[in-house]
């Protein structure tokens, strides 16, 4: 069981059965650029329909698709996703929560780059602060889309996502994140945390969870939003009551240890064999071992955490 879902991974034939039998029933097609791939998803929702197309970046129908997501109705069979790794091939069963969707296309797109690419996910935020690249990754419900969305506010802030972000480590050795999404998939409260965003909640169309397709540009400008930044400071984020720290600085071994501990903070990661274990630690461990990590204990109020993070970025930005 993956974040409510399970995933079955199946052969060729089996997805070649599957287009078969739900290929004509899927009413809309829309292809998007993710991290260079083109990735088609296939639905009967138009909602979802429209919810994807604001979410990422378009892409020429005459390119082909790398992978393809079947959003499929049928009572018949229970809610899973049914996953042919051969051609990126995914049927996502009765699924009514858009932000599954998307990142279960994410989710492939990852699986397809860690292989012979050198690109891997991380299902955290990213923030370019004064040329300066900024990472939050926690588990969910831990504050890491409050707190990037109170960075950015920041002077000279830049977004890079929210969400999930693609790294690959640069010729010079430095993490180099970029987004893929175009615009973000928000909670109907970030107006009430932070004031700035309350304009950009009521132009929003929230679904069923509460949640909407929104373009910070329209509150923060076109500029709020770039599409990559190398990576020198990542935060952790957890909530634990019992710890009595707020914040602490990590070796790359114990980052390393607090991602693996906890999934990788990433519920999507479709497939988890062996091989995609070990080479997802292995990134881990480089991308830690060349950057500046510290945890950060999220008990306090969001203002609260959000002056401790500031607070080590500026400081680190004087040095």
């Amino acid at each position: 069981m993956v974040s409510g879902y399970t995933v079955e991974i199946v052969d060729t034939e089996r997805s070649g059965e599957l287009r078969e039998a739900y290929g004509d029933k899927m009413l809309f097609s829309s292809k998007v650029d993710i991290s260079g791939l083109c990735v088609e998803l296939l639905t009967s929702d138009r909602e979802h329909l429209e919810m994807w197309e604001d979410n990422f970046y378009s892409i020429s129908d005459h390119v082909r698709a790398h992978a393809k997501v079947y959003s499929v109705s049928d009572p018949e069979v229970e809610m899973k996703v049914l996953y042919d790794p051969s051609t990126g091939t995914a049927f996502l069963f009765n699924f009514d929560y858009y932000g599954w969707i998307k990142s279960i296309a994410l989710g492939i797109s990852g699986n397809i780059l860690e292989e012979g690419h050198g690109i891997f996910s991380v299902h955290g935020a990213a923030l370019d602060i004064d040329g300066i690249g900024v990472t939050l990754i926690a588990p969910s419900k831990t504050g890491k889309t409050t707190q990037s969305w109170g960075m950015l506010r920041m002077s000279n802030a830049h977004l890079i996502t929210d969400d999930w972000y693609f790294v690959r480590i640069g010729k010079s050795g430095r993490p180099i994140a970029s987004g893929s999404e175009k615009n973000c998939y928000i909670d109907a409260d970030i107006g009430d945390i932070w004031e700035e965003y309350k304009a950009l909640v009521k132009s929003v169309r929230f679904d069923n969870k509460g949640r909407g397709i929104a373009n910070v540009r329209w509150v923060a400008g076109e500029s709020a939003v770039i599409p990559m930044t190398k990576i020198r400071y990542v935060f952790l984020l957890k909530r634990d009551h019992s710890d009595h720290s707020t914040v602490r600085s990590l070796t790359a071994e114990e980052a390393t240890k607090y991602m693996i501990d906890n999934d990788l903070c990433n519920p999507h990661q479709i497939v988890r064999d062996d091989h995609k274990r070990r080479i997802r630690r292995e990134f881990f461990e480089k991308y830690f071992s060349v950057c500046d990590t510290y945890m950060i204990n999220t008990v306090k109020s969001p203002k609260e955490t959000q002056e401790t993070i500031k607070g080590i970025v500026e400081a680190c930005g004087r040095r």
